[in-house]
């Protein structure tokens, strides 16, 4: 998905409201989604590319027959300079191409959370790198899915991003496979909940389907509805929704929600958030 800003456009806020704007024409990050294994565990990886110096970097290149086709066109095309590669948790479907990918780019530095394959570099919570000159990145430390998960939220402008491999869906969340719902209250409610709501939401999988299939049988509001919808509609959902939306539309982000409440039989957050993903677990709508 390209970012870079004409001088007037129609932008697309959120996907069920368009608003024309006007802008000062600059040059912002550009966004390449590389959608891998789909139809079994729907990933998805990402090239993200300073659009002024053209360096770029790919997160999550778990399947490199998917990927690394991408990443040659893009470089021996000069499309980009390929700086590293950034990884949101060490399970195999995020890091596992690393390997494969190093032995293609020898010396790519590899940043990600400790347990990752091949990792060159762990951020501290809250660190910044770049990408480029224009792109700036800070890792947030999420652990639950996995104790060493970072999502990475990306500043170019006015454009804002975040990658948030396993921790966040469209709609839903990652299981605590390592962590409580302590955790994942802390990662989602209190780190990623508090970007700013403009921040576009990029997660590891295509999950939205039935994750809102969930939320519906939860909590039925038109912003609920509405998701419902635009995934009868569309087949991708990465890119297209903001933490504002998620705000609205995921259970998960609104475990003080008295209708959600209500729905779990519980009233204290971390119970609350507990209680939904076991149901999550077991649904079968």
């Amino acid at each position: 998905m390209n970012f870079a800003l004409r001088a007037i456009r129609a932008t697309t806020v959120s996907p069920f409201r368009r608003v024309t704007t006007i802008n000062i024409q600059r040059r912002t990050m550009q966004i390449r989604s590389i959608p891998m294994w789909t139809g079994s565990h729907d990933n998805y990886a990402y090239v993200v590319i300073d659009d002024k110096t053209k360096d770029a970097m790919v997160v999550d290149p778990a399947n490199p027959p998917e990927v690394l086709p991408v990443l040659k066109e893009l470089i021996d095309s000069g499309k980009i300079n390929f700086k590293g590669i950034i990884n949101t948790h060490h399970h195999r479907d995020h890091a596992g191409g690393n390997a494969e990918t190093l032995k293609q780019y020898p010396h790519t530095p590899v940043i990600g959370g400790k347990d990752c394959d091949q990792v060159t570099t762990t951020p501290k919570h809250n660190e910044t790198f770049k990408i480029g000159e224009g792109i700036n990145v800070r890792a947030i430390h999420t652990p639950c899915h996995t104790q060493d998960s970072i999502c990475y939220f990306l500043e170019d402008g006015e454009e804002k991003v975040v990658f948030t491999g396993d921790t966040l869906f469209i709609a839903g969340c990652g299981r605590f496979f390592e962590g409580t719902a302590e955790e994942m209250h802390e990662a989602l409610n209190n780190r990623l909940g508090k970007l700013p709501e403009d921040t576009r939401v990029y997660p590891g999988h295509e999950y939205t389907k039935s994750n809102i299939k969930f939320g519906k049988s939860v909590l039925d509001t038109p912003a609920v509805r509405d998701l419902v919808q635009f995934c009868e509609e569309n087949e991708e959902t990465q890119g297209k929704f903001t933490i504002g939306d998620e705000l609205k539309h995921n259970v998960f982000m609104r475990v003080e929600d008295p209708e959600i409440q209500k729905a779990t039989g519980q009233t204290d957050p971390l119970e609350v958030m507990q209680k939904l993903r076991d149901m999550k677990n077991n649904f079968r709508g």
